[in-house]
């Protein structure tokens, strides 16, 4: 099985464009992962039907039994996060609390207990690529990388065994990002020729080479600014990363978002060039598999 994660160091690079792309080229058994899981949308450009979904639990919350409490305020003294708040009674402003227990155990009425608190919703999803596993963070919830853990796992638990896993990975270099790369085989770096997109894309560089998966870089709107893209390419170079591909910038790519659909279904420049960066990837990552002694599955 190929594991293969689309991530950016910033957003706005194209990276769900390009990862449903390759989903649609992609011509054996895989199963999609979006693990932007603040604001997953790789569904949109599929038609899909979801077929379940479950609550994610994330971190335990503490929880105050005003029938027991005895307003000394010793836990509010000793929250090191402000989430206990006296408006008359004590109560626990769950948007602080990080989960950490020094309340439960310190209050000498044993009024406060640690709870599971719902953070979020795992979905899976039917498309005409495979099946899709995505989720939804509440607002406000701090468990982020957890639940990317769990979008990543409950791929992996799909069968049949699948003989790629295409992950669309969150922008960014935090948790999300950090719990994505974990485990991968190959990232695929989308950048584009910008200042910040220069700068993040060697943050994100950095933290990839923790993880060891080998690193392809894809240069989106490349004939945006020349000077920038070369940075890039010295950038590249200068770390041995291998710039797998450009992609033109295409004004069809906003059409093909409006109406749902992947660029590649759209006789257009970048749909073309996607066409060849697939057959690269799928021969790379495919000679690699086999060269670790793994036998590619159909």
């Amino acid at each position: 099985m190929i594991k293969l994660a689309v991530i950016s160091g910033k957003g706005g690079t194209g990276k769900t464009m390009v990862t449903a792309a390759l989903a649609d080229l992609n011509q054996r058994s895989q199963v999609l992962a979006d693990c932007d899981v603040d604001a997953a949308n790789l569904q949109l450009l599929f038609q899909s039907q979801m077929i379940s979904r479950e609550p994610f639990h994330g971190l335990e919350s503490a929880i105050i039994d005003a029938s027991q409490c005895r307003a000394c305020g010793l836990c509010q003294e000793l929250c090191r996060f402000g989430a206990i708040h006296n408006g008359g009674v004590y109560q626990v402003d769950r948007m602080h609390c990080e989960g950490c227990g020094v309340c439960e155990n310190q209050c000498p009425e044993g009024a406060i207990t640690m709870a599971k608190v719902q953070n979020g919703e795992l979905f899976v999803s039917e498309t005409e690529k495979g099946t899709l596993v995505h989720a939804r963070l509440f607002p406000g919830s701090g468990t982020s990388g957890l639940l990317v853990h769990k979008v990543k796992q409950k791929a992996e638990e799909m069968t049949p065994h699948p003989s790629w896993i295409l992950v669309d990975g969150p922008p960014g270099t935090g948790c999300p990002l950090i719990s994505t790369v974990s485990g991968m085989d190959a990232v695929l770096i989308v950048t584009e020729p910008s200042v910040s997109a220069l700068h993040d894309l060697r943050r994100v560089v950095t933290v990839c080479r923790r993880f060891g998966p080998r690193i392809m870089v894809l240069i989106n709107r490349y004939d945006l600014e020349a000077d920038v893209c070369q940075q890039i390419h010295d950038y590249c170079d200068n770390q041995g990363l291998r710039v797998i591909a450009q992609l033109p910038f295409d004004p069809q790519v906003i059409e093909a978002v409006r109406k749902g659909m992947p660029i590649t279904r759209f006789d257009s420049p970048a749909g073309k060039a996607l066409l060849h960066i697939w057959e690269d990837i799928n021969s790379e990552l495919v000679a690699n598999e086999r060269g670790r002694g793994e036998k590619p599955l159909p």
